[in-house]
């Protein structure tokens, strides 16, 4: 019995992991591409029109 407390914990996260993993490719693209590419494009244009701070 030991052994299966021993390898619940390495199993519980390699199932976590391959879910995370699979949510992350399965976001990529499709319909959620272009919001998320404007975002990106909107928060950059912020970051290069915001006034630079001299040390």
């Amino acid at each position: 019995m030991d052994y299966v407390s021993a390898l619940l914990p390495p199993v519980v996260m390699a199932c976590f992991f391959i879910g995370i993993v699979v949510t992350i490719v399965k976001s990529q693209g499709g319909p959620n591409k272009a919001k998320e590419d404007a975002a990106v494009d909107a928060a950059l244009a912020r970051s290069e029109s915001a006034p630079q701070s001299g040390l």
